[in-house]
């Protein structure tokens, strides 16, 4: 779970929208260990920035980039066979992706190596606040993918 203020108030309807990730906020996210990430930094594959507090950040949208395009690139082997599921499924992780147009909005996300996309009303992405960088949990029931942002720690 994140920790900290990695959310900024956007409106009187308190939607958080992302803005800065700590380093162990952003390795998680991406299912890696600080350490890697730090090596990932230090090596130039991710951009950083610094916090107010002085500390390494990524900001949402970098960070959601990055996930797209290392989710991409990773060399996974082939998914095994399911002997067991759950009827419901939540993944938390960050919007890379909202296309819209007068109606609908198509809404992908970026959880660990998994990209989940949702189709749903245009008023539906405007009111939630859905932007690249945004922190959201996909919840997964059947055909239909519905897109919830988490309450501020």
């Amino acid at each position: 779970m994140l920790s900290r203020g990695c959310y900024e108030t956007a409106s009187a309807d308190k939607i958080p929208v992302v803005q800065m990730f700590k380093i162990s906020e952003a390795a998680a996210l991406l299912g890696v260990s600080s350490d890697t990430l730090r090596r990932w930094a230090d090596a130039g594959r991710v951009p950083t920035t610094r916090d107010d507090s002085g500390r390494q950040a990524i900001d949402g949208p970098t960070l959601a980039r990055f996930a797209e395009e290392t989710a991409a690139a990773a060399d996974r082997p082939a998914p095994r066979p399911v002997v067991s599921e759950s009827a419901r499924n939540r993944f938390l992780g960050l919007v890379t992706k909202v296309t819209r147009d007068t109606v609908m909005a198509q809404v992908e996300i970026q959880a660990g190596p998994h990209r989940i996309v949702s189709l749903m009303s245009r008023e539906a992405a405007d009111e939630l606040g859905l932007e690249p960088g945004v922190l959201a949990v996909a919840a997964v029931k059947s055909t239909n993918v519905v897109i919830e942002v988490p309450a501020q720690p």
